[in-house]
């Protein structure tokens, strides 16, 4: 036995008096209600982000519901507590800003309130990985539970699900194929239930990274926000999490090198979001984890696709749930997966892939032997442009823009770009290549602004793709030839910042290189008169700016992590 505080007796508020500490704070947990007997319980905390400003996390109130009944249940006290909640599309100027933010409220909370296990509820992109870098930092028990996504609409017979779907429509409404009233009734179709985007995007990636790394109960990743399995699962997630107590068994004992390349995996098998690298890494560096460029690129070519959803295949989130989830993903994977990882539930890998396997839907989890892709759907490439990295999504481009040179069309900000990407007079051809500058974490936040759209008259011309390069992001629902996550970004003086107008940039995705096609010594005399952007005067956004990682290093606070950037 140990003689280590438990419950309510944890993390006393110093008056100088532990006795007196502790006779108040009971005092104050029975004006709550609360009785005797129960004062007397551990405590599992629940880390609860409902927000009007959250659409993704709608049901999040029959969730806290469902996991405190799991967690009275199996006989502990339930403590529901809110932090920072994210709404991807109700923050300005991006989620991304505010992800450190919210990892840094949830590491604080649970590490300054009397709790001996937590579970995360969290859905919406940036949610899941703030509460898994808290978490990660905070390293008590922790179980991670996703709010599900979401369920499809219709529209004149033909399936809607956010968000690869309002992309779809309005490229088509762009382009003049729809018209203005059929885009308002898409509108009103495209989410029509509680829960996360409807497609891999980065929710739903995020989801099954989290259960992949062992961090969420086995087969809870994919479960539709609306069906009833969902409350099941919350409420033996709250039981998971008193059993967690008397395990010990702490994030850093999960998210392990070994874990972290079982979720990259993952992340190629479903051909999931770009963002999910940026994520991933600020976990995993969180530990003092990380898994280089060159790693990261083998494992690509060693992972088959073999999930066929949107946005690089056809089916839904709904679809991978109902054909067997991560559970029949992974022992397809099994042959290239560490098995001896251990999970939430103490147990490994090998063991959880040895239990009785279900019906699998062929149609959307393919076997290993015929894949959607032999290959990943993501690489990691450098280059001139890139000399510390960028990213590229093959399974969500045109391949015969893979092998490409063009002259370069810049933007030189996101207000340049919204000004001028549908000038009638935009000196731009369909072989060019679109390069946006001043978008990534220090001078924007690194917003989803990589996903340039094509110039209204191309698209009008019937031109669907073009190759496109930024230091920004993508939503992980987006689809197109796109490279993202240029670093050294422009605004901290990279060589993305020296593109003019003109020049000419090769992409190879055979080389996993992009590179400005400019002598080095032309690329460092523009570079000389290169200025920052002006800073943040205040609050967190100057913290944020001042603090910030490259995106190679999960653009997380330097302070935070612990991976030298």
């Amino acid at each position: 036995m140990t003689d280590e505080p438990h419950g309510l007796d944890r993390g006393l508020t110093n008056y100088g008096d532990r006795d007196f500490a502790r006779y108040l704070r009971r005092s104050f947990a029975r004006s709550m209600g609360i009785s005797v007997g129960l004062l007397n319980k551990p405590v599992v905390g629940i880390a609860m982000t409902p927000s009007g400003f959250n659409n993704c996390h709608r049901g999040m109130p029959e969730l806290v519901e469902a996991v405190s009944r799991g967690v009275l249940a199996a006989g502990a006290l339930p403590r529901p507590f809110p932090t920072v909640s994210l709404g991807e599309v109700f923050l300005n100027p991006t989620s991304m800003m505010y992800r450190n933010l919210m990892a840094m409220d949830t590491e604080e909370m649970i590490g300054a309130q009397p709790m001996d296990a937590v579970v995360l509820i969290g859905g919406c992109d940036k949610t899941v990985p703030a509460q898994l870098m808290g978490a990660a930092s905070a390293d008590l028990p922790a179980i991670q539970l996703v709010t599900g996504p979401m369920s499809t609409g219709r529209h004149r017979g033909q399936r809607l699900g956010a968000c690869t779907d309002c992309r779809g429509f309005w490229a088509k409404y762009r382009a003049g194929t729809v018209d203005a009233e059929e885009i308002a009734e898409v509108e009103g179709r495209l989410s029509v239930t509680q829960g996360t985007c409807a497609v891999m995007g980065t929710a739903s990636t995020m989801a099954c990274i989290a259960e992949a790394l062992g961090l969420s109960l086995p087969g809870t990743a994919a479960i539709p926000a609306v069906h009833s399995d969902r409350l099941v699962a919350a409420e033996e997630t709250g039981r998971a999490a008193v059993r967690l107590i008397g395990t010990k068994i702490r994030p850093s004992q999960v998210i392990t090198e070994k874990s972290v390349e079982n979720a990259i995996r993952v992340l190629m098998a479903v051909s999931g979001s770009t963002n999910a690298i940026v994520h991933l890494t600020a976990i995993a560096g969180r530990l003092g984890i990380r898994v280089s460029p060159e790693r990261f690129n083998q494992i690509s070519d060693e992972t088959p696709v073999l999930v066929d959803l949107k946005p690089v295949g056809q089916g839904y989130m709904e679809d991978f749930h109902a054909a067997g989830g991560m559970g029949a993903l992974l022992r397809e994977l099994r042959p290239l997966l560490h098995l001896d990882t251990v999970d939430v539930e103490g147990r490994t890998l090998a063991e959880r892939l040895d239990e009785p396997a279900g019906w699998v839907d062929r149609t959307v989890i393919r076997p290993f032997a015929e894949p959607v892709s032999a290959v990943g759907g993501l690489v990691a490439l450098s280059g001139s442009l890139a000399p510390d990295g960028a990213i590229f999504k093959r399974a969500a481009a045109t391949p015969a823009l893979f092998e490409s040179e063009g002259r370069a069309v810049v933007f030189t900000g996101l207000e340049d770009l919204s000004a001028r990407i549908d000038d009638p007079d935009l000196d731009v051809e369909p072989g060019d290549i679109l390069v946006l500058q001043n978008a990534g974490p220090h001078a924007a936040g690194m917003p989803e602004a990589g996903y340039l759209p094509i110039p209204k008259k191309l698209a009008r011309a019937g031109v669907t793709d073009m190759v496109r390069i930024s230091d920004a992001r993508m939503s992980g629902t987006a689809f197109g030839s796109i490279v993202l996550h240029v670093a050294p970004e422009a605004a901290v003086g990279g060589p993305l910042a020296a593109v003019r107008d003109g020049d000419r940039i090769r992409l190879s995705i055979r080389d996993r290189r992009v590179d400005l096609l400019v002598e080095a010594d032309e690329i460092a005399r523009r570079l000389a008169d290169h200025r920052p952007p002006p800073a943040p005067a205040r609050g967190y956004k100057a913290l944020y700016r001042r603090t910030v990682t490259q995106a190679p290093h999960g653009c997380d606070f330097d302070f935070l992590t612990k991976v030298d950037a």
